[in-house]
């Protein structure tokens, strides 16, 4: 009996320090005094003139060179394991127009997730960032939206038809510019906590 109380003790006490650690995640351990997201310990950071993100370095992903990059990509961060990309963070601004806010941001980035995917959840999120001057839209808002699509096999990517997972994060900065970062990820490879670090780690200017 004593030891089935500790092991229940145990149980209990790391289910409470996991729901700490997530929430940490979430909320950028209460945002640093300027403003900035707390970046998971062995992440390094993707930075734009719109938006900072984390990635999980530490798990093998590594900063694309510019000249290597698709025009349409502001940053990225590729994890490639025998020559095949089976991870992918990337930034993308001014991905589309007449685009206002969160929502209209999101819908546009949604409508880029192509055929095939299945959209598991969309929420609406809190980022990190500067506080808006008074009256000024607040660009910390912004929508997720968490998916599952199947890899088509092209540009070094998995085979045709390998499940794969994501999650996108869609918004407007402070200075108007609509923004989409997504991590894409094989199915399995990255779990539910990971997805909820990543988005922790955006920090909107």
């Amino acid at each position: 009996m004593t030891m089935t109380r500790r092991l229940h003790a145990g149980r209990r006490a790391a289910t409470a320090a996991l729901g700490l650690t997530l929430l940490l995640a979430l909320t950028g351990c209460g945002d640093d005094t300027d403003g900035k997201a707390s970046v998971p310990e062995g992440w390094s950071t993707l930075d734009t003139d719109s938006l900072s993100v984390g990635y999980p370095k530490a798990q093998g992903y590594t900063e694309q060179p510019a000249a290597e990059r698709s025009r349409s990509n502001a940053a990225v961060a590729l994890k490639v394991e025998d020559g095949i990309r089976t991870g992918m963070v990337s930034i993308q601004l001014n991905f589309a127009t007449g685009v206002s806010d969160a929502a209209e941001a999101a819908a546009a980035a949604g409508a880029g997730i192509g055929l095939g995917s299945t959209r598991k959840a969309t929420e609406d999120v809190r980022l990190a960032g500067p506080s808006p001057a008074r009256d000024a839209r607040d660009a910390r808002d912004a929508r997720r939206i968490d998916y599952d699509f199947t890899a088509d096999g092209k540009d070094d990517t998995p085979n045709r038809g390998t499940p794969m997972t994501g999650v996108l994060v869609a918004g407007v900065d402070s200075g108007g510019v609509p923004f989409v970062v997504r991590l894409n990820a094989a199915k399995g490879a990255v779990e539910g906590e990971d997805l909820d670090a990543f988005v922790g780690s955006i920090t909107v200017k």
